[in-house]
């Protein structure tokens, strides 16, 4: 195997074994010539494994699986004020055969203009001299703000083992003792930084993204309502299933509140689209629903102003909701039926369902500048149920072929549930996961279904 630039042939022959015996500590061997930094050879390790000397510290842990640092050669950037002192060859070749490409640096500022990404280790002396000459871990520190991507050995003599220790602390993913280092447990150190480096940075990842994925959920149920229906004889209940995956919210948005006059307001509605911004701008519409509400708006008056916030709020002029607004009377009896381009609600009387009128409706909002929705008085009786949905419930298929559920089958597979005795929370769970079953798997657009009950009170 060739040999360094300017090393004669007794040097040659005498020189230690990297993979079996301690690299030397000192400088070069007697006599050798200058090298360029980062050149040189040594010969391959000849001297059997079991001369190797024990090394206290080092850990149990499993050779790298495929797809790890040890499948090609390892490249380590050595940072001391005097490499050549302990590393005079720029390759080394382990017992498995892997190379460990080697280049050095003096200090911190040399180093940052060879850290480059095909660097998969770092070996820096912890008697670096740092920013902070009270902290004798100064250099990793900074070490580590430079390369937050790389594993980091630290070097320092056996003698300072609770510096060594305190360097794993800090940030360091393992250390070496440089009185004891020889090849073979370098490279065998430098795969294991490599892949605790890379279980390190998958951990805080997945650690990350559970954090998102909980914040977000936290902030997803604060943004879905609660009903305000304080003083109301009517029976509230909801399901809601966004079409994104591992969402808990769509662009399907409903809303209930009681105003001081005794009349119950209740709405559904349904942003063009399934994304994080549809979800957002159907939030937006829900609270101005809510506010206006309470405002004493309705009917016309109060679905113009919602146009306006869609348009003052939407992202594009394509995006478009439709809205479907029910305003019961104190009494329960009656009702105002408002429809923007949104499917008619049923209304169940007597244990049978069918649709309300939805004739002369109005367009969706955000379709025409100054459009006009008309409301529609509708008789309810004593004892009712009031189904309002979204699109994504009937647009689910029924079987193999391209047929929908569409209205009609919802209002049969209602009255086959009703007929079976369900009712409130029950109804709404059968409905929405017959739907699937007919689907034959999830439904794909966001689903809200809202269901109010009254029951027959004497009098």
């Amino acid at each position: 195997m060739p040999t360094g630039p300017g090393r004669s042939t007794a040097e040659r022959h005498s020189a230690t074994p990297v993979d079996d015996a301690r690299v030397p500590a000192g400088g070069a061997p007697t006599g050798a010539s200058p090298r360029p930094r980062g050149e040189g050879r040594i010969p391959e390790p000849t001297m059997p494994a079991s001369q190797h000397a024990p090394v206290p510290h080092q850990r149990a842990a499993p050779e790298p699986q495929t797809g790890s640092a040890s499948d090609g050669p390892l490249n380590l950037l050595v940072i001391e004020d005097d490499p050549a002192g302990t590393f005079t060859v720029h390759e080394l070749l382990d017992a498995a055969g892997t190379r460990v490409r080697i280049r050095t640096a003096r200090n911190l500022t040399e180093a940052e203009r060879l850290l480059t990404d095909d660097v998969h280790c770092i070996l820096l002396d912890l008697a670096l001299p740092g920013r902070d000459p009270h902290d004798e871990l100064a250099a990793l520190r900074h070490l580590l703000h430079l390369a937050p991507r790389h594993a980091v050995l630290a070097l320092t003599p056996s003698t300072h083992a609770e510096r060594a220790a305190e360097a794993v602390r800090v940030g360091a993913q393992d250390y070496l003792f440089r009185d004891e280092l020889d090849g073979r447990l370098l490279s065998r150190a430098i795969r294991y930084a490599v892949e605790r480096k890379r279980a390190d940075t998958a951990q805080y990842k997945l650690a990350k993204s559970r954090l998102r994925a909980q914040e977000n959920a936290r902030l997803e149920r604060g943004l879905l309502p609660t009903p305000l229906l304080d003083g109301s004889d009517l029976r509230f209940a909801a399901r809601y299933r966004p079409g994104r995956s591992r969402a808990l919210l769509g662009g399907d948005f409903y809303d209930t509140v009681r105003t001081p006059d005794g009349t119950v307001h209740a709405m559904i509605g349904d942003v063009c689209g399934h994304g994080p911004d549809e979800a957002a701008l159907g939030v937006e519409l829900r609270i101005a629903w809510r506010a206006l509400t309470l405002a004493g708006l309705c009917g016309d008056e109060l679905l113009s102003t919602l146009q306006e916030v869609l348009e003052h709020e939407r992202d594009s002029e394509e995006i478009f909701a439709t809205l479907c607004t029910v305003d019961i009377a104190p009494d329960g009896r009656s009702a105002g039926l408002c429809l923007a381009g949104h499917p008619s609600p049923l209304i169940a009387l007597g244990g049978r369902a069918q649709l309300l009128p939805y004739e002369n409706g109005g367009p969706a909002l955000g379709l025409l500048p100054r459009a006009r929705w008309p409301r529609r008085q509708v008789q309810l009786g004593r004892e009712w149920g009031l189904l309002m949905y979204t699109d994504g419930l009937i647009e689910g298929r029924t079987g193999e072929g391209s047929q929908r559920l569409g209205q009609d089958g919802m209002v049969e597979m209602i009255n086959g549930q009703l007929a079976s005795g369900l009712r409130g929370e029950s109804l709404l769970e059968a409905a929405v996961t017959r739907a699937r079953e007919l689907n034959g798997g999830e439904l794909t657009d966001d689903v809200a279904v809202v269901l109010l009950e009254r029951k027959r009170t004497e009098g």
